[in-house]
């Protein structure tokens, strides 16, 4: 059962408005369906329109961002709860335990870094969660063939590229994660804290 969804996504806008309207779906389906938006407790950007949609659509956000960016003003002052933590490792570790599942909208280095972590995470057995690409209009397609040539160069093991999730639609998306089995991690199931050190 997916309860919480973490939301990696730009701290800009984007330059199309498809973008925005994306985010404000987002954030209005996971409220609608019951579940928790978990997202990196920012105002500005897409990181914003998510949170504010899923709060106006009667939801629960869950923010979680590193003291300096506070301290800059950047977080998000109307959330359910908000998590203060010391760096950005911090933040993912936080997200992640907060979670059943992640996805990543458009945006830069830092949803990239993200999504990433998490998905290695999965590999390595650290946590079982899915990950998707909310792919806007083929945003990510050319990130996702480089995945893709990874898995023909012997990289990344085919059933681990074949278990992430990707779709246009936040819907099939979601209806995928309630039927998501995990693929075997790399060498069985790992000692999490262990690997988190």
């Amino acid at each position: 059962m997916t309860n919480s969804i973490a939301v990696f996504c730009g701290s800009a806008l984007g330059s199309d408005a498809v973008f925005v309207d994306t985010a404000q779906l987002v954030g209005q389906t996971i409220a609608k369906q019951g579940k928790t938006l978990v997202y990196g407790g920012g105002r500005s950007g897409l990181m914003g329109v998510v949170a504010d949609s899923a709060l106006q659509a009667g939801g629960a956000v869950i923010g979680v961002i590193p003291e300096p960016l506070v301290d800059r003003e950047l977080a998000h002052p109307g959330l359910t709860e908000l998590h203060v933590v010391k760096n950005m490792h911090e933040r993912k570790t936080k997200m992640s335990e907060l979670s059943d599942a992640f996805i990543a909208m458009p945006g830069g280095a830092g949803t990239l870094e993200e999504i990433f972590e998490q998905w290695t995470w999965a590999q390595l057995g650290i946590h079982l969660k899915p990950n998707a690409f909310l792919n806007v209009e083929g945003f990510y397609d050319d990130l996702l063939r480089f995945i893709r040539m990874t898995t023909d160069k012997g990289f990344t093991h085919a059933r681990f590229t074949e278990a992430l999730i990707v779709s246009d639609s936040m819907d099939e998306i979601l209806s995928q994660f309630e039927r998501f089995q995990a693929p075997e991690p790399k060498w069985g199931m790992a000692d999490r804290q262990a690997l988190v050190k």
